[in-house]
């Protein structure tokens, strides 16, 4: 197939990219496509023809989006619409990558697809407009929700974790908001799976319509539940095995409320998503967060 795949240098898209590597892949940096610029992700598409659009492309920024909400909502929100416009004008299908942060995080079990939404920051709010936006254009399309993102590739909580503990003899990390650590690996491989039980050729027509057959929402993460305190702990844990030596052992680090580390933007304290919809409907298993986590750190070990 040909694909067009945004934000290739970010967590998901990387592993995205080295997943798909038997399809033609499109790969535009910003030069080639501004997605700040509707116009332009429409003429675009218009003239490259792509068979699928996979958009994980997004502003990450979540306290940074507190104060530069149009910049976060051109590209959480404008950008997905055009995508969704430019999709449908052309009979494209599109997977597009949400966030857990389309929850106010108030729920005391893991959130489904169909539970209410309620963002408490511009960056959950613009994300959810994108969806809503895909929603109404009429195109075929995934819309994939995934949380606490991590990988060997770009920056995230464990890379920061390893670096800190390393540098600091105390660390404090906050204990009441949980979820499930998602690696890139595991969004990347259960996406191909996804791809590749299509019944029909793997051309424009044929993937249009496997998405289209299963069109919707569908909540991508890996399984379990932890808070950042745990993570973190974790990590360090298995700092040893790296050829690291932290300064701090897990078990000194000290776990702390919500409160006592203010953000710029408010975080669900419940970031769980349910996976059943997900795994029921292309036969998935998705792994813990503790394998994949454990696994990620073997791949960093390995880099030189």
């Amino acid at each position: 197939m040909k694909i067009l795949l945004t934000g290739a240098t970010g967590q998901v898209g990387h592993a995205l990219a080295a997943r798909l590597r038997r399809h033609e892949l499109l790969l535009p940096g910003r030069a080639e496509l501004d997605l700040a610029s509707p116009a332009a992700i429409a003429a675009y598409i218009d003239r490259e023809r792509p068979d699928l659009i996979i958009n994980p492309a997004a502003y990450t920024a979540v306290d940074k989006a507190e104060s530069e909400a149009e910049a976060a909502r051109l590209v959480n929100a404008e950008a997905p619409k055009a995508l969704a416009q430019a999709a449908a004008r052309h009979g494209i299908a599109l997977v597009h990558f949400s966030t857990d942060y389309v929850f106010d995080g108030s729920k005391d079990a893991p959130y489904v697809e169909t539970d209410a939404t309620g963002p408490m920051s511009v960056y959950g709010r613009t994300k959810l407009d994108g969806e809503l936006a895909i929603a109404q254009s009429g195109c075929s399309a995934w819309i994939l929700r995934t949380s606490w993102v991590f990988g060997t590739h770009g920056g995230n909580f464990m890379k920061t974790i390893l670096r800190l503990a390393q540098e600091r003899d105390k660390l404090s990390i906050v204990n009441d908001q949980w979820g499930a650590p998602t690696s890139s690996q595991t969004i990347a491989d259960a996406l191909a799976t996804m791809l590749e039980r299509n019944p029909g050729a793997e051309d424009a027509q044929g993937i249009a319509a496997h998405i289209h057959a299963s069109a919707g929402i569908y909540h991508l993460t890996c399984g379990g539940q932890t808070n950042w305190h745990q993570y973190a702990r974790r990590v360090v844990d298995a700092m040893p095995a790296l050829g690291l030596t932290p300064r701090v052992a897990a078990a000194d680090i000290a776990g702390i409320p919500t409160d006592a580390y203010p953000t710029p933007a408010r975080r669900p304290k419940n970031s769980r998503l349910a996976t059943v919809k997900l795994e029921r409907t292309f036969n998935l298993v998705l792994p813990t967060w503790e394998f994949a986590l454990d696994q990620c750190l073997r791949e960093l070990a390995r880099q030189p």
